[in-house]
């Protein structure tokens, strides 16, 4: 054990640190060299291991007062200090993290002296990773690989953390119960507390013979490939949670659930609100005025549409069904709105003017005076 970093150093906070203190730093480095954050890099994901490590023990008031007294042989399997069979090794408990940030006892005990017992089932942590989609995979649904890094039960073991062919026997000091009574002098007299045992920790068992896989922890940290399921219809920022697929549990206890945020690449031409798809289409002023059928795109190939005689700029016409299902309900399929966008041309010959100056003679002095009607109607609005 001698090889191992002090603990406070690894959280970088000094010994007299406080348990805010504590929290701080553990938040802010787990967040630096989370696994995710650091895709691939060993380096990160060794500091990750080290930095949960340390704050497991220094987060719980007795594995704490263990370590200040007797540093990592506290947690040696054939340590001092009347810690063996704690752990051993380098494993450590998920489960006292979460509960020093979300409450559950958080090793402190109940003050009329109903401490939660350590050795019964603990559900396994969740976890949460993200994964990266095509507009049309969102659209249509698809199914994705991930690979995940995470603790699962232990093979070697089962989940019991002894080695094969032995078992863990019950703690005799606190009868397997993981608590013990005792009797403190205050100025109001002999006062009893109930605490987590002493011998065992607080499990109520101990490992005489680790398993040699997990080193009593009952799980090992390993990477696994599991298969995603994308719904149709799915937006940019929505989660899918997979039930029992986070980390193994302890004691028999239920694994924790995954949750996997899916983020939708932009596509080219469509963009999306809700279930509906909306797109931008260029006609001529020709096409607009006569009237045309046009084939426009749709997620699903082509299809075509009629611009009726006298299209306006900016009119909309909406396509049913040619938009995104409904997530929950993928009966339900939105629409395509295609906006009409009239183009001028910014270019023409003497001889395309004079057309359209004959033209413009042709529809009469209204039309050529439009442009003076429609501005002294807004004067008379803004009178």
């Amino acid at each position: 054990m001698a090889d191992k970093k002090d603990y406070y150093e690894t959280l970088g906070v000094q010994k007299s640190a406080t348990e805010d203190d504590l929290k701080k730093a553990y938040r802010k480095m787990a967040k630096q060299y989370h696994p995710d954050a650091n895709p691939g890099d060993k380096t990160a994901e060794e500091k990750f291991k080290e930095i949960n490590e340390a704050y497991g023990v220094l987060s719980d008031p007795q594995k704490k007062a263990a370590y200040d007294q007797y540093g990592h042989s506290a947690f040696d399997q054939a340590g001092g200090g009347g810690a063996g069979g704690f752990y051993g090794g380098s494993a450590f408990d998920m489960s006292d993290i979460f509960d020093s940030f979300f409450g559950d006892g958080g090793g402190f005990g109940d003050l009329f002296g109903s401490q939660r017992r350590r050795g019964g089932p603990r559900r396994g942590a969740d976890l949460q990773t993200s994964i990266q989609i095509k507009f049309e995979e969102a659209v249509f649904g698809t199914a994705k690989d991930i690979k995940l890094q995470g603790y699962d039960t232990c093979g070697t073991c089962k989940g019991t953390g002894a080695k094969p062919g032995t078992f863990a026997e019950s703690c005799k000091h606190c009868g397997g119960t993981g608590q013990e009574r005792v009797q403190q002098q205050t100025l109001l007299g002999f006062v009893v507390n109930t605490r987590p045992c002493s011998y065992c920790r607080g499990e109520g068992r101990i490992i005489k013979s680790p398993c040699p896989e997990c080193h009593g922890a009952g799980k090992v940290n390993v990477t696994k490939t599991l298969s995603v399921t994308i719904p149709k219809g799915i937006d940019n920022g929505q989660a899918i949670r997979l039930s029992g697929k986070g980390e193994a549990g302890e004691k028999g206890g239920l694994p924790g659930d995954l949750l996997v945020t899916v983020y939708v690449q932009p596509h080219k031409v469509f963009t999306r609100q809700g279930t509906n798809l909306y797109l931008d289409i260029p006609i001529t002023f020709v096409q607009a005025a006569l009237g045309d059928e046009i084939q426009i795109p749709t997620l699903e190939g082509e299809e075509k549409l009629a611009i009726k005689p006298g299209t306006q700029p900016g009119t909309v016409v909406s396509i049913r069904g040619k938009g995104v299902p409904n997530v929950k309900n993928s009966r339900m399929i939105g629409d395509l709105v295609v906006k009409l966008i009239v183009n001028v041309p910014n270019q023409l010959t003497e001889k395309q003017k004079q057309l359209l100056r004959e033209f413009a003679d042709e529809m009469g002095e209204d039309y050529k005076n439009s442009k003076k009607t429609w501005f002294n109607k807004i004067k008379e609005q803004w009178k």
